[in-house]
């Protein structure tokens, strides 16, 4: 009868440790719409921040250029394209430096529907998160955005020049970044999604020739039409879909662990 109690017990400790978050789709409404406000402020205080300092970041953008092509000159074609430039300079600085609160206000949506040990168990991808983020854009800024442009700078002849415009270098530049850096999370995704044990390594393992053929294509979308920019973008996504086969590997063996403790606890508990 005692055995019985205790199993019963520790059956109702999860119900117990969710029973204040059940809320209702109204309730959820309302704390996604705090969320995406918090974001779009964190984002627009950013922006007016980094517009101060626009010609700064500005100038940091264009050393890849200035390495790769030293003796051309940028140019813009009209009146008011260095303006939006520095505004789309703003808002990419927002983006950057915003990512980590943006992230953690999706974890303050997410956590009041996790158990405990979820909860503990999310806060290193949280901090994972901007990691892989600054790692993406430092691949950008140091090898692939360099080589891409030593790529189209060797097709000029001497009847044509290359005339690159502000707006279209840093457009450029800052896509390459953010999406590199967006692409970085594959690690974090998949050992998230592991964790809850929505996805197993067996499943990645057999997926490997289709995650190829995808990520060739996602970066064939996603990049410039130039051969540096998609295999530097290709490469560095398959070796991460090999990270996480790892990472999701070393998942189910602390939760087969973690099972097989908790199994053997119980039966020790009813044997006596």
């Amino acid at each position: 009868m005692a055995d019985t109690k205790q199993i019963e017990g520790k059956t109702e400790e999860p119900e117990d440790e969710l029973a204040g978050s059940e809320a209702p789709l109204l309730e959820h409404l309302v704390e996604l719409r705090k969320r995406l406000i918090y974001s779009a402020i964190t984002i627009v205080v950013l922006m007016a921040f980094c517009f101060i300092f626009a010609s700064t970041i500005y100038e940091w953008l264009l050393i890849p250029y200035k390495r790769a092509v030293p003796d051309a000159n940028l140019i813009f074609t009209a009146p008011q394209e260095l303006f939006f430039t520095y505004l789309n300079v703003a808002l990419f600085g927002a983006i950057f430096l915003g990512f980590p609160i943006v992230a953690s206000q999706i974890y303050m949506f997410v956590a009041p529907g996790l158990y405990k040990h979820e909860r503990r168990a999310f806060i290193p991808y949280l901090v994972a998160t901007p990691i892989f983020f600054v790692a993406g854009a430092a691949l950008v800024y140091v090898v692939v955005l360099p080589m891409a442009l030593h790529f189209f700078a060797g097709m000029q002849t001497e009847d044509i020049q290359m005339l690159t415009s502000v707006s279209e270098y840093l457009g450029l530049a800052m896509l390459l970044i953010l999406a590199f850096g967006v692409c970085f999370q594959l690690p974090v995704i998949l050992t998230l999604l592991a964790q809850i044990d929505l996805i197993h390594v067996d499943v990645l393992k057999k997926g490997r020739r289709y995650a190829i053929v995808g990520i060739l294509i996602f970066a064939a979308f996603i990049t410039p039409p130039d051969p540096i920019s998609q295999i530097g973008l290709a490469v560095p996504m398959y070796l991460l879909y090999e990270l996480s086969i790892i990472s999701v590997r070393m998942v189910e063996k602390r939760r087969a662990a973690a099972l097989a403790a908790g199994e053997a606890e119980l039966s020790s508990s009813s044997s006596e």
